[in-house]
């Protein structure tokens, strides 16, 4: 297995880690604390991306986290925020979906795409280090 499939399975574990963190984060603000739906899955996915940084990148891609790669990392979930966002919605008020499922429905989608961005991100060799 060459180094980019090595890369993408470290990227799915360690998804499954961010993943199962955002979705207790979201269950604890929207189920235990009756927060709404969205505000909980913003709040959630914000503390989950910053864990996502510091794995994905000791762990996925093996390169040093810097200031410049923490503030450029969001980007690479913008994607992925846009859509779950999207799916969620949709889900929720067309469909009448459970709230409490439906982030596992919307994180399905966008994993690829979250690593292709996210590789090129954290793998940038940048002149401020």
């Amino acid at each position: 297995m060459g180094r980019t499939g090595q890369e993408f399975i470290r990227f799915v574990i360690i998804g499954g880690i961010n993943t199962v963190t955002y979705y207790v984060l979201y269950l604890l603000l929207h189920s235990s604390l009756e927060m709404e739906y969205m505000f909980s899955h913003i709040v959630a996915f914000f503390i989950s991306m910053v864990i996502s940084f510091f794995l994905n990148s000791y762990i996925t891609f093996k390169v040093k986290p810097t200031l410049v790669k923490f503030l450029t990392f969001p980007l690479t979930q913008l994607f992925n925020f846009a859509v779950s966002s999207f799916f969620m919605f949709v889900l929720i008020e067309y469909f009448h979906v459970s709230s409490t499922i439906t982030p596992i429905f919307a994180v399905i989608i966008a994993v690829p795409m979250t690593f292709l961005v996210t590789g090129k991100v954290l793998k940038k060799e940048s002149v401020a280090g």
